[in-house]
């Protein structure tokens, strides 16, 4: 009953935190824009989490290492140090999109000055970081991001041509439309490949793993979890994009803040329905908040060899506490100085999807590593689904930036 228990728990959470700031609005914004033609994406990168997630969570459970520890041993000390720079930059800028994200959710619930609410915001993502231990802040914040089902419900209410989503399923390109949309639509694919398969998504997952002391008796659930769990995710995603494509597209709607795509709930449920849709939003963004601010800590502790993790009290791990209160303290200061939560978001995909590559090459390696795992190392499927999504992500990474300047990230 225990397993089954933590099984349930493992997945609701991966669902309940699945969509952060960066994917609600680049959803919306697809759907809006694009109608269904970029929800085969959605299932692209998910299909690339669960492969990278399983390794990294197999990984911690055989070898007792997170995917920071191996940065060093397997890229160098200078690839390293030039990985885990990219890193903290990415989870930095990453961090303050959500405290502004939570600051807009706040004040339309309150009317609050929106920089006094980052602050508010910020003093409560610490002491949740301070007060809870790791199992209570992801079960907690984790399981009450679920009121972001609230989307799935406006998708059930609302009329949807099922055999157009079906289609978006297919690869394509939008039918009609100038060089600039084409453009415009191959920045939204690498940027929803990015906000899909976020590093730090796998760095909270494989530290996470060694909080949670696991061991080999875990792989099913670390393998039913990052499969289940991410897949329930991404459905959620795929339907803010189904929800913008039917409520914002024939009104020319531009979601380009959580506020707009809020109003998804409110066109069939109302003020119940906004309410829904703001609770949900404000617990997943904290969530991705208090993972990224982690994650931080995490890669600077692993890599320099410091002793690290919420398990150990914050005495036995000093250097971990201050890295941590560090990262909200430069997020924080990253929002009051004004810049706007979508622009964080933009500049936070571009930058994740250019350290990708380098996140992902040593986590293959040592999955791989028959002399490292032994009998638990990546099979042929594996290494096949590992190397496929490895070069998806190094062709991202390449046209990123140039898709990033031409179209003004998506806007032309």
């Amino acid at each position: 009953m225990g397993s089954v228990l933590e099984l349930t728990l493992g997945i609701m959470t991966a669902m309940g935190g699945f969509v952060d700031v960066s994917e609600l609005v680049f959803a919306a914004q697809a759907g809006s824009r694009f109608l269904f033609a970029l929800i085969w994406v959605f299932a692209l990168g998910t299909i690339g989490i669960m492969v990278f997630g399983e390794m990294a969570g197999r990984v911690a459970a055989v070898s007792k290492q997170p995917v920071f520890n191996l940065m060093r041993q397997r890229l160098g000390l200078q690839v390293g140090l030039l990985t885990l720079v990219g890193a903290v930059i990415v989870n930095g800028i990453t961090c303050a999109a959500e405290i502004g994200g939570l600051a807009i959710v706040l004040q339309l619930l309150l009317g609050w000055p929106y920089r006094l609410l980052a602050v508010l915001v910020t003093t409560m993502l610490i002491a949740t970081i301070w007060i809870l231990p790791f199992k209570g802040i992801e079960r907690s914040v984790g399981l009450l991001g679920l009121f972001m089902i609230a989307f799935l419900a406006v998708t059930a209410a609302i009329d949807v041509p099922w055999k157009d989503v079906a289609l978006g399923l297919i690869p394509s390109t939008p039918r009609a439309g100038s060089s600039m949309d084409l453009l415009s639509y191959a920045y939204f694919v690498v940027a929803i490949i990015s906000a899909v398969i976020f590093p730090y998504e796998v760095y909270f997952y494989s530290s996470g793993g060694i909080e949670e002391g696991w061991s080999l008796k875990d792989l099913p659930i670390n393998r039913v979890t990052t499969i289940v769990g991410f897949a329930l995710g991404s459905l959620l995603a795929i339907s803010l994009l189904v929800n913008a494509a039917v409520l914002f597209s024939a009104k020319q709607i531009d979601p380009q803040l959580p506020a707009t795509v809020a109003l998804q709930a409110a066109i069939p449920f109302g003020k119940i329905g906004l309410l829904l849709a703001l609770t949900g939003m404000f617990f997943a963004f904290a969530g991705a908040a208090i993972e990224t601010c982690l994650s931080n800590a995490y890669c600077i502790a692993q890599f320099f060899g410091w002793e690290w993790g919420r398990y150990r009290g914050k005495a036995e791990a000093p250097r971990f506490t201050v890295a941590w209160l560090a990262t909200f303290g430069i997020a924080l200061a990253i929002v009051l100085t004004g810049i706007g939560p979508l622009d964080l978001v933009e500049y936070a995909v571009v930058s994740s999807i250019l350290v990708l590559p380098l996140t992902y090459f040593p986590l293959l390696l040592v999955a791989s590593d028959e002399k490292y795992m032994g009998r638990y190392a990546n099979g042929i499927f594996a290494n096949v689904m590992g190397w496929l999504f490895f070069a998806i992500i190094t062709v991202a990474a390449v046209a990123a930036l140039p898709l990033f300047f031409i179209t003004a990230g998506g806007k032309l």
